[in-house]
């Protein structure tokens, strides 16, 4: 197991540099950039300089403020002061080469606009996205596997068919539309108001105990673990129905069968390792697809402050410095979560053997 685990980290290094090089190429051919963003910001204020002064104004960019040099044209100082700034004086491979020699270091820059170190922005923020990836993994994995489980047993009874239409029906709906139906009836929208419609403490947090503090917590985690496991959960529930299904009807059950186990012995201590297995298989991707791309859309309705609505934040002001320190981390944390993928696949089922087809 070691050699494998050894072997694995040594992939990360690669998958991470092609990841950073291919957004990094990605982003010179993209239209608009920091300094773009800067300079349509400063066109707007001279254009509202220009209609109070005439052809003049006192406004310096030395200072981090702007100037403004007749007409409604910015300056050649201006624009070669902000491609300076954030590194644009530089060709592009030189750019490159410092971005790579600096995240060897684990130096991730400072962002543009936020006048704070990337790193100290991540810290800030990951703890929000790991509340709500963590706590939705464990909850979706806890309703569906023994709700695919009943189901698998009771196959093509009316509680199959009934719980899998529900699961359709939720399924066909996005989980930021579950969120909004959720802060309408119980958030204060036309309904009740039973649960806090933003963040994840209320403004007292501090002046609580330590047993309110958890409760005030998870007050303000359910509406969203609601959306997300509401809008997450039935895919796996059918992943796990459809594994037991095909164990069920195994010959090494009906051998056990014949011989005289019970179906909850057989189920529990045979079919359940061999079942699993997929869903092991699913953990990584499941908890990557809720930690990446779920997050986002229940961050920016609820009004979370996590990595996802800092990535976005970030996409659109055109911070890259925050863009790729994001995309580092998330990708970071999809190849762990692969490897504890891999490893948990060792521990439920001792028989495979990892290191095989990898010398």
């Amino acid at each position: 197991m070691l050699q494998y685990i050894l072997k694995r980290l040594g992939l990360i290094i690669p998958t991470l540099l092609g990841v950073i090089l291919i957004n990094f190429l990605i982003i010179q051919i993209s239209p608009g950039g920091p300094v773009e963003f800067m300079v349509a910001k400063a066109r707007g204020a001279f254009d509202t300089v220009s209609d109070a002064a005439d052809g003049q104004s006192d406004i310096d960019i030395t200072s981090g403020e702007l100037s403004y040099e007749g007409g409604r044209g910015l300056p050649p100082e201006f624009i070669k002061q902000l491609e300076k700034q954030y590194g644009f004086d530089q060709p592009a491979w030189k750019r490159f080469l410092l971005l790579i020699k600096n995240y060897a270091t684990f130096d991730l820059g400072k962002s543009y606009f936020r006048d704070k170190k990337v790193s100290s922005l991540i810290i800030e923020k990951l703890p929000v996205s790991i509340s709500l990836g963590f706590w939705s993994i464990i909850l979706i994995y806890l309703i569906a596997i023994p709700l695919g489980m009943r189901k698998a047993v009771r196959d093509g009874s009316r509680f199959d068919v009934g719980t899998s239409l529900f699961m359709v029906f939720l399924y066909a709906i996005p989980s930021f539309l579950i969120g909004l139906m959720l802060i309408i009836l119980f958030a204060g929208g036309s309904f009740f108001h039973i649960f806090p419609l933003r963040g994840l403490t209320s403004d007292e947090w501090d002046c609580l105990s330590l047993g309110q503090k958890v409760l005030d917590y998870f007050h303000h985690l359910i509406l969203p673990l609601a959306a997300i496991i509401l809008g997450g959960f039935a895919t796996l529930t059918m992943l796990c129905k459809n594994s037991f299904v095909e164990e069920i009807h195994k010959q090494y059950v009906i051998t056990a069968r014949s011989i005289g186990l019970g179906r909850q012995q057989v189920l529990r201590k045979h079919v359940f390792r061999n079942a699993v297995l997929p869903l092991i298989a699913k953990l990584p991707g499941a908890f990557c697809t809720i930690f990446f791309s779920s997050n986002l859309l229940i961050e920016v309705i609820f009004s979370l402050d996590g990595l996802g609505l800092l990535g976005f934040e970030a996409s659109l002001s055109r911070d890259y410095p925050v863009m790729f320190g994001v995309l580092f981390v998330y990708t970071l944390i999809s190849l762990v979560m692969h490897l504890i993928g891999d490893l948990l696949y060792m521990v439920i089922d001792p028989r495979i053997n990892l290191n095989k087809g990898q010398g």
